[in-house]
Protein backbone atom coordinates (compact mmCIF):
# COMPACT_ATOMS: atom_id res chain seq x y z
CA UNK A 1 0.00 0.00 0.00
CA UNK A 2 1.26 3.43 -0.90
CA UNK A 3 0.47 6.15 1.63
CA UNK A 4 0.91 9.91 1.39
CA UNK A 5 1.59 11.96 4.51
CA UNK A 6 2.04 15.69 4.83
CA UNK A 7 4.32 17.63 7.16
CA UNK A 8 3.82 20.85 5.19
CA UNK A 9 1.01 22.78 3.49
CA UNK A 10 1.53 20.82 0.28
CA UNK A 11 -1.08 18.27 -0.83
CA UNK A 12 -1.16 16.03 -3.88
CA UNK A 13 -4.19 16.69 -6.06
CA UNK A 14 -4.32 13.19 -7.48
CA UNK A 15 -3.23 10.70 -4.80
CA UNK A 16 -5.08 7.75 -6.35
CA UNK A 17 -3.57 8.32 -9.81
CA UNK A 18 -0.06 8.69 -8.40
CA UNK A 19 -0.43 5.63 -6.15
CA UNK A 20 -1.71 3.53 -9.07
CA UNK A 21 1.22 4.63 -11.25
CA UNK A 22 3.76 3.82 -8.52
CA UNK A 23 2.12 0.41 -8.00
CA UNK A 24 2.54 -0.26 -11.72
CA UNK A 25 6.18 0.83 -11.56
CA UNK A 26 6.77 -1.71 -8.79
CA UNK A 27 5.08 -4.47 -10.82
CA UNK A 28 7.09 -3.50 -13.92
CA UNK A 29 10.25 -4.26 -11.92
CA UNK A 30 8.88 -7.67 -10.87
CA UNK A 31 8.61 -6.58 -7.25
CA UNK A 32 5.76 -6.79 -4.74
CA UNK A 33 4.21 -3.74 -3.16
CA UNK A 34 4.46 -3.64 0.60
CA UNK A 35 3.90 -0.52 2.66
CA UNK A 36 5.54 2.58 1.23
CA UNK A 37 5.03 5.90 2.98
CA UNK A 38 5.72 9.19 1.25
CA UNK A 39 6.17 12.09 3.63
CA UNK A 40 6.04 15.53 2.03
CA UNK A 41 7.88 18.19 4.00
CA UNK A 42 9.94 21.37 3.71
CA UNK A 43 13.71 21.89 3.51
CA UNK A 44 14.15 22.36 7.25
CA UNK A 45 12.33 19.13 8.10
CA UNK A 46 14.35 17.08 5.61
CA UNK A 47 17.63 18.80 6.54
CA UNK A 48 17.07 17.74 10.16
CA UNK A 49 16.55 14.13 9.04
CA UNK A 50 19.66 14.34 6.86
CA UNK A 51 21.72 15.55 9.82
CA UNK A 52 20.27 13.19 12.42
CA UNK A 53 20.26 9.93 10.46
CA UNK A 54 22.87 10.40 7.71
CA UNK A 55 25.16 13.04 9.24
CA UNK A 56 24.94 15.10 6.02
CA UNK A 57 24.75 18.87 6.47
CA UNK A 58 23.14 19.50 3.08
CA UNK A 59 19.75 20.15 1.57
CA UNK A 60 18.30 17.36 -0.55
CA UNK A 61 15.08 16.65 -2.39
CA UNK A 62 14.60 13.08 -1.17
CA UNK A 63 15.73 10.69 1.53
CA UNK A 64 14.50 7.12 1.48
CA UNK A 65 14.68 4.57 4.26
CA UNK A 66 14.42 1.08 2.82
CA UNK A 67 12.77 -1.63 4.94
CA UNK A 68 12.18 -4.02 2.04
CA UNK A 69 12.08 -7.75 2.65
CA UNK A 70 13.22 -9.77 -0.32
CA UNK A 71 11.07 -8.84 -3.31
CA UNK A 72 8.47 -7.00 -1.20
CA UNK A 73 9.12 -3.27 -1.07
CA UNK A 74 8.65 -1.33 2.17
CA UNK A 75 9.97 2.04 3.21
CA UNK A 76 9.62 5.69 4.12
CA UNK A 77 10.38 8.28 1.46
CA UNK A 78 10.75 11.88 2.62
CA UNK A 79 10.36 14.54 -0.08
CA UNK A 80 11.20 18.22 0.32
CA UNK A 81 8.60 20.05 -1.74
CA UNK A 82 10.80 23.18 -1.61
CA UNK A 83 13.75 21.32 -3.19
CA UNK A 84 11.50 19.80 -5.86
CA UNK A 85 10.26 23.29 -6.79
CA UNK A 86 13.79 24.72 -6.89
CA UNK A 87 15.10 21.79 -8.93
CA UNK A 88 12.19 22.06 -11.37
CA UNK A 89 13.14 25.70 -11.97
CA UNK A 90 16.85 24.81 -12.30
CA UNK A 91 16.16 21.98 -14.77
CA UNK A 92 13.49 24.00 -16.61
CA UNK A 93 10.77 21.38 -16.15
CA UNK A 94 7.35 21.62 -14.54
CA UNK A 95 6.94 21.04 -10.82
CA UNK A 96 4.72 18.02 -11.59
CA UNK A 97 7.35 16.45 -13.84
CA UNK A 98 10.11 16.92 -11.26
CA UNK A 99 7.86 15.58 -8.51
CA UNK A 100 7.17 12.42 -10.53
CA UNK A 101 10.93 11.97 -11.03
CA UNK A 102 11.57 12.24 -7.28
CA UNK A 103 8.67 9.94 -6.34
CA UNK A 104 9.78 7.21 -8.73
CA UNK A 105 13.44 7.70 -7.75
CA UNK A 106 12.69 6.50 -4.22
CA UNK A 107 10.89 3.38 -5.45
CA UNK A 108 13.73 2.62 -7.90
CA UNK A 109 16.19 2.67 -4.99
CA UNK A 110 14.04 0.02 -3.31
CA UNK A 111 14.18 -1.98 -6.55
CA UNK A 112 17.98 -2.03 -6.26
CA UNK A 113 19.07 0.85 -8.46
CA UNK A 114 21.88 3.04 -7.16
CA UNK A 115 23.06 6.51 -8.13
CA UNK A 116 26.46 7.05 -6.50
CA UNK A 117 28.68 6.33 -9.53
CA UNK A 118 28.30 8.04 -12.92
CA UNK A 119 27.34 4.75 -14.53
CA UNK A 120 24.73 3.96 -11.86
CA UNK A 121 23.34 7.50 -12.01
CA UNK A 122 22.95 7.24 -15.79
CA UNK A 123 21.04 3.95 -15.42
CA UNK A 124 18.87 5.48 -12.66
CA UNK A 125 18.06 8.47 -14.88
CA UNK A 126 17.15 6.14 -17.75
CA UNK A 127 14.87 4.11 -15.45
CA UNK A 128 13.25 7.31 -14.15
CA UNK A 129 12.49 8.39 -17.73
CA UNK A 130 11.11 4.93 -18.56
CA UNK A 131 8.82 4.95 -15.52
CA UNK A 132 7.65 8.55 -16.03
CA UNK A 133 6.65 7.50 -19.55
CA UNK A 134 4.44 4.81 -17.95
CA UNK A 135 2.59 7.56 -16.10
CA UNK A 136 1.79 9.34 -19.35
CA UNK A 137 0.61 6.10 -20.97
CA UNK A 138 -1.81 5.48 -18.09
CA UNK A 139 -3.37 8.91 -18.35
Amino acid sequence: MINFNYESDFNLDNEEVIASWLSNVILSENKKEGEINYIFCDDEYLHNINMEYLNHDTLTDIISFDYSMGNELHGDIFVSVERVADNAADFKVSFDEELKRVLVHGVLHYCGYKDKSEEDAALMRSKEDEKIALFHVEQ
